[in-house]
């Protein structure tokens, strides 16, 4: 008859699983602790190297804190992780496992916020930073054709004033001609649009003066850009290369500034303004009375047609200054690690990879666990003697004759019988070999 604490077929399989798994923990073990200190020593590494970037100094004391800050992060991290895979795939309660997934959350932040961030650093700082110059390369180059756009605005308005000033001399050239106020010649009336026309004159040449200088600006801006883009593909360390990069941004802020101050939509709203209002009256010199009203009523509507005419030149310079002004693009150096966590959105394969070496000892703590509880749920409702395996018990009665050897009596007991010619395996459990003999 069978014993009452044999093993069900099922209970004996799981017991046969638990076993096969233990074999295998027993082997990843042997090696597991190495392959966590490789990688955390390789974090160690690029740690090192994203806090040497952030140093301002080179000298022996820099080099000590950057290498005592990096093993510091690869003990930290070889412990954590050591803690995690011993005692969470042994805690049995739910409680205890909330409890640990917690403080590996934390103890996974804080290693994401002293090494990972460094570790992409490392890994993508130099072209972090470059991403960077190239991205200020684009906010100078659309302010300086901002900047360009609304001087050539401001140009444009000579066609304006032009046109103006052609208007005023046609009606002088038709007053000397006696077809306003009936009276040919160059009177009081022909002075007042000649002296309107030579102002408008006056600021027509001031305008076209500062066209080559827009043109000159625009062209040595372009050309500092050229030299500031080919900068940030260049090969050799990116810190040299900035240097050169803010002389350069330095120099075209200047350009754009430049550019700013020669727009002419200013002048031209002020002279707008003026023309009708700075008229000087000339005496009328009508020999009649009637031909002095003549030649009142004549000016009256000169004057009237000026203040149109002026309004509108003053209205198109009032639409070019309104043009949205270029922004302002300042030009700041900035470390590589700040690159890396400005620019984050384009590094994401180094950021994965900063923060996969960091925390991919996780995976390897929830992957215990689940053999934990596999090897436990095999074991269940299975007593001591059910998983003893023959090796264990022989090393047991081994034991056990050793102690009575040690209190064995004068008289000698008789021998054991001798044991069966065929061997079992020693994994075999003694549930087994019951159930065999049964």
């Amino acid at each position: 008859m069978a014993d009452d604490h044999n093993l069900t077929r099922a209970e004996a399989r799981g017991v046969r699983h638990a076993r096969e798994l233990e074999t295998h923990l027993t082997w990843l073990e042997t090696f597991s602790g190495t392959a966590l200190g490789v990688l955390a020593v390789a974090s160690g590494i690029y740690t090192y190297l994203g806090v040497s970037s952030l140093l301002d100094e080179n000298g022996a004391m820099s080099v000590f804190a950057a290498i005592a800050y990096s093993v510091a992060v690869s003990v930290g991290i070889f412990v954590f992780w050591s803690y995690m895979m011993r005692l969470f795939p042994a805690v049995r309660t739910a409680r205890a496992r909330v409890g640990l997934l917690g403080a590996m959350g934390l103890g996974s932040l804080a290693i994401v916020a002293m090494s990972s961030w460094l570790n992409a650093a490392a890994l993508a700082g130099s072209a972090a930073v470059e991403q960077h110059l190239a991205e200020t390369v684009q906010d100078y180059q659309s302010a300086l054709e901002r900047a360009h756009e609304i001087a050539l605005s401001g140009q444009a308005l000579q066609r304006d004033v032009a046109r103006t000033r052609q208007s005023f001399e046609d009606l002088s050239e038709q007053e000397a001609a006696g077809s306003l106020s009936g009276l040919a010649g160059r009177g009081a009336v022909f002075r007042v649009l000649r002296q309107k026309s030579a102002e408008l004159a006056a600021l027509e040449t001031q305008i076209t003066a500062q066209t080559p200088l827009v043109e000159n600006a625009f062209s040595e801006g372009n050309t500092i850009l050229s030299r500031m883009r080919a900068l940030t593909v260049e090969p050799g360390p990116v810190e040299a290369r900035s240097v050169e990069f803010s002389e350069a941004a330095v120099r075209l802020q200047g350009l754009i500034t430049q550019l700013r101050q020669l727009s002419v939509a200013q002048l031209v709203e002020r002279a707008a303004q003026d023309l009708s209002a700075s008229v000087v009256l000339p005496e009328l010199d009508g020999r009649t009375e009637e031909t002095r009203a003549d030649q009142s009523a004549t000016i009256t509507s000169v004057l009237d047609v000026l203040a149109a005419r002026a309004a509108t030149l003053e209205k198109a310079a009032q639409a070019v200054g309104a043009l949205q002004p270029p922004g302002d693009v300042t030009y700041t150096p900035i470390s590589s690690a700040d690159a890396v966590i400005l620019y984050a959105r384009n590094f994401v394969p180094s950021w994965a990879g900063a923060i996969a070496i960091d925390l991919l000892p996780g995976v390897l703590v929830f992957i215990l666990a689940i053999t934990h509880g596999a090897i436990r749920q095999g074991r269940d409702g299975a007593s001591i003697e059910d998983t003893l395996t023959l090796a264990e018990l022989r090393a047991a009665v081994s034991a056990i004759r050793d102690v009575e050897s040690t209190l064995q009596l004068t008289d000698p007991k008789p021998e054991a019988p001798a044991r069966p010619e065929t061997t079992p395996n020693p994994d075999t459990t003694v549930a087994e070999l019951k159930g065999k003999s049964a």
